[in-house]
């Protein structure tokens, strides 16, 4: 089967039986619903987390979600990724270097991943302080002024997702993130039920391939939330695109970290919240 047939169930998604009410009748019908599964993630034996996400590309996953937490550090830090179905969801079991453990080990705090906020599970708001707001390592603005980016670039990028967003066509609950070159040209999409779930993936997938994140811009079809930004900042990113708005945390967050931030990436209109600069042109 292919996406036109009118059959046709694209991974991460089931067809479940259902009423349609349209045109004053109500009619049987099959419907095309996201795949929503308890995934949990193990490190040399040791339980971590358990994040409700969709069943694909789950390798990407487990090292894009291994790296935004910093339990690695590198790709390489991880040594195997065994995925396992299970009677009541999908084990992800890790084997990692010996100094990934043992920092693993010291902040290790139980937490299960229903919202990615990012802080489900802390012990208090000075974890906070010392932890979520430390800037990420991320490319200083001052050195990209001499290769800024275009304007047009995040629009081109923003466009082009539509048409590799085949889980979201078929369902219309899933969030996608993107990495495109400067140029805005769409290079990598990753799809999710949840939006931080989507550049874990992403991060994963540019990660296994050895990509320069730093040459490019990181797309995203969701608002731009802390974690969404933190998560973009420690990848690398220099520049997050996002279809919807900000939270006040998340621009104060890439202005620490150097991150360029653009919010209502859609309509031929967007709105840069922090470090402008890398887009040439001062505002008039």
């Amino acid at each position: 089967m292919n996406p036109g047939d009118a059959c046709f169930t694209p991974e991460g998604a089931s067809r479940l039986p259902a009423n349609c009410w349209s045109d004053g009748r109500l009619d049987a019908s099959d419907e095309v619903v996201a795949d929503e599964v308890p995934v949990a993630l193990s490190y040399n034996g040791i339980s971590h987390a358990v994040m409700l996400a969709s069943p694909q590309d789950l390798e990407d996953f487990a090292l894009g979600f291994s790296l935004g937490e910093r339990i690695v550090r590198h790709a390489r830090d991880i040594y195997d990724i065994e995925v396992e179905p299970t009677c009541s969801g999908i084990a992800i079991e890790m084997r990692i270097a010996a100094g990934a453990l043992a920092r693993l080990k010291h902040s290790r705090r139980a937490r299960l991943g229903k919202t990615g906020c990012g802080l489900c599970g802390v012990e208090s708001l000075a974890w906070f302080d010392d932890e979520a707001l430390d800037p990420p390592q991320c490319p200083a603005p001052s050195s990209a002024l001499s290769c800024a980016f275009e304007h047009a670039a995040l629009h081109r990028a923003m466009a082009a997702m539509a048409a590799r967003q085949r889980l979201h066509h078929a369902t219309g609950a899933v969030h996608a993130a993107g990495w495109a070159s400067r140029d805005g040209t769409l290079l990598c999409v990753r799809e999710d039920v949840g939006r931080h779930n989507a550049l874990d993936k992403l991060v994963g997938a540019l990660a296994a391939a050895g990509q320069d994140r730093s040459d490019g811009f990181a797309v995203v079809t969701s608002r731009a939330s802390f974690e969404m930004v933190q998560k973009a900042a420690r990848a690398g990113f220099p520049v997050l695109a996002a279809i919807s708005a900000p939270t006040a945390l998340a621009v104060k967050l890439a202005e620490q970290a150097g991150l360029s931030l653009a919010g209502f990436v859609r309509g031929g209109r967007h709105v840069l919240y922090t470090h402008a600069q890398r887009f040439g042109a001062k505002a008039v």
